[in-house]
């Protein structure tokens, strides 16, 4: 097992981060999500070096989604480093193979935040990397994703009430962790799931990323990371001048049924009309609004009285009276006439 390091220009690096953005207070209540591979055991080696200084309690966190024939040995390993480092060990079985990677990811969060609800942990901290942060850019870029999308991999979020999702390597490069990991001797458990291309992420990390970085920038993990943070501030600002531009001109009916302002959202620039559109949407339909659906119902904001949309998925649609647009079910669209 890996002696306690010294205190080194990385360790101090990461201590000034968190300092300057607050991601994990003193004293906090910390459970980290540990698979083994080599970001997670970065973070977790350095929480470990960096407790006596911040005073944190830690917990560690092991979610086994039976992929692999090793996953009861892969837990089995992170369980007795968890002992030999000290820290409280929480490990959970999918009760069956998660089927993609989105249900893994969804199964894994609620997991964690049950186990950090329960015994309140105010913090889950997971390994995240700017390379982590790259990959999910160039992936939502690819399938058509707005500025939402490719600001990708906030350095924090709410998962409960009380309860806070923290990523604090985002600086940090998937190169890096695994330099901290060999200097420290740490003992990687390599996840073969990590090369089969036929995910699309891993192509993205095997064949695209290693392209771009020979023939364009050898630098593009930190350069696209530091894009994604650009944005991610953009958002927070548009995401805020949406919400109050929403509560000026939209008017909730019911639950089924909305109205919105045209005279006041034709004056608002096109970024804050899109996003307005958007929250109206998610209003009414049970999955996420697509580009076209925006523009559809963008469209009315300068059409005849009375124009209105087809049905949106789940039947509803939107159409013209005087000033308002009215979104809703058919019925509704008699109701109003």
């Amino acid at each position: 097992m890996a002696a306690q390091a010294d205190w080194t220009p990385f360790h101090a690096r990461i201590h000034r981060m968190l300092r300057q953005r607050q991601l994990l207070p003193p004293q906090s209540w910390l459970l980290v999500a540990v698979s083994g591979g080599q970001d997670s055991l970065c973070l977790l080696k350095l929480l470990l070096d960096l407790q006596p200084k911040w005073h944190w309690s830690v917990a560690v966190a092991h979610c086994n989604h039976r992929w692999r024939p090793d996953a009861d040995a892969n837990a089995e390993y992170i369980r007795q480093l968890a002992t030999a480092w000290q820290f409280p060990f929480y490990g959970t079985v999918a009760p069956e193979p998660c089927p993609t990677e989105a249900a893994a990811r969804e199964w894994r969060y609620q997991v964690l935040t049950e186990i950090a609800s329960e015994q309140n942990y105010g913090y889950v901290v997971t390994g995240h990397t700017a390379s982590d942060r790259t990959e999910t850019l160039l992936y939502n870029l690819m399938r058509g994703s707005g500025a939402d999308g490719l600001q990708a991999l906030a350095w924090q979020r709410p998962l409960a009430s009380k309860v806070q999702l923290v990523r604090p390597l985002l600086e940090i490069t998937r190169a890096e962790t695994a330099a901290f990991c060999q200097q420290n001797l740490l003992q990687i458990w390599e996840d073969s799931t990590n090369h089969d291309l036929k995910f699309a992420r891993n192509r993205i990390r095997h064949e695209l990323i290693p392209y771009l970085q020979t023939h364009f920038n050898p630098r593009i993990e930190s350069t696209l990371a530091q894009t994604a943070e650009l944005l991610r501030s953009d958002v927070e600002y548009l995401e805020m001048a949406a919400e109050q531009l929403w509560q000026q001109v939209v008017i909730v009916e019911s639950n089924q049924v909305i109205r919105l302002n045209r005279t006041l959202l034709r004056d608002a620039p096109l970024a804050l009309q899109r996003r307005v559109i958007r929250l109206g949407l998610k209003h009414i339909l049970s999955t996420a609004s697509s580009f076209e659906q925006i523009e559809k119902l963008a469209a009315l904001l300068s059409a005849p009285n009375r124009s209105q949309t087809d049905p949106f998925p789940g039947g509803a649609i939107a159409w013209v009276q005087g000033d308002w647009i009215w979104l809703g079910s058919k019925e509704a669209a008699s109701t109003h006439s």
